[in-house]
């Protein structure tokens, strides 16, 4: 989308990418319930985006949803942010050959906070939801805990998958019925990419979502361009404009 603000002119692309992710939930031993949690060993990952001694994991879901993210010009080239869009996913669980819906994630304003959320607090949140009893957690990559994929990485193998990362919880609120299957969260693993590690692998699909962006850097698999002309749409607006103001 091109715009003037104080004479300068900026451009913007929107793109929403699919993305198939494991993510791990941690807790402090003695927290959680067994009857609360899964049975499952904690992964294998590097020091980087390994929870400290006194955690252990108690939930695993496999996570199915979209990541929004806007491409702004930086000097020359171009600057990837993922604000003010918004992830958007499903986190599912195997049971019996079935898969059952457990936990959503979404971006939202972290209205419980503890001792190492930011001051102040962001607008918006990584926040995961319990599809059972709506208790919930706000965790934050803090203390740069990420690490690309790649190959050589058995927890995180898919090269060009997103990256992966360990979030600690800044925040967490019991369901409205005093629910704490997530309020007892201390950190969130994002590992591995199941899309990256098809044979074949199949890649995310990327969108372009702005028609009247002029340079897209990357190639998007679906184009808005190609099927709304932004100059012929801002014709009809401003002749609608101009049709109102003369009534």
């Amino acid at each position: 989308m091109n715009y003037n603000v104080n004479q300068q002119t900026k451009t913007t692309a929107r793109v929403r990418s699919l993305y198939v992710a494991a993510l791990v939930l941690v807790c402090a031993f003695g927290t959680v319930t067994h009857v609360e949690a899964q049975k499952i060993t904690s992964p294998s990952t590097p020091t980087l985006i390994t929870p400290p001694l006194g955690n252990a994991a108690f939930l695993l879901g496999h996570a199915v949803g979209t990541q929004g993210y806007v491409c702004l010009p930086k000097g020359t080239g171009f600057s990837w942010t993922a604000k003010p869009a918004r992830p958007e996913a499903t986190l599912f669980t195997t049971i019996y050959g079935q898969d059952f819906q457990i936990i959503t994630h979404f971006l939202s304003p972290d209205t419980n906070p503890n001792e190492f959320a930011s001051n102040p607090i962001p607008f918006g949140s990584a926040t995961w939801q319990s599809s059972f009893d709506s208790s919930k957690v706000w965790a934050q990559v803090l203390h740069s805990n990420s690490i690309p994929a790649a190959a050589s990485e058995p927890s995180c193998p898919n090269t060009g998958a997103i990256a992966c990362l360990l979030l600690q919880s800044i925040g967490s609120q019991q369901g409205p019925t005093g629910g704490k299957i997530l309020a007892k969260t201390t950190f969130v693993q994002r590992i591995n990419s199941y899309l990256h590690s098809l044979t074949p692998p199949s890649p995310p699909y990327t969108l372009n979502l702005d028609p009247a962006v002029t340079q897209v850097p990357f190639d998007a698999i679906i184009d808005i361009r190609d099927t709304i002309d932004y100059k012929e749409v801002m014709k009809q607006y401003v002749h609608a404009v101009a049709g109102d103001a003369q009534r």
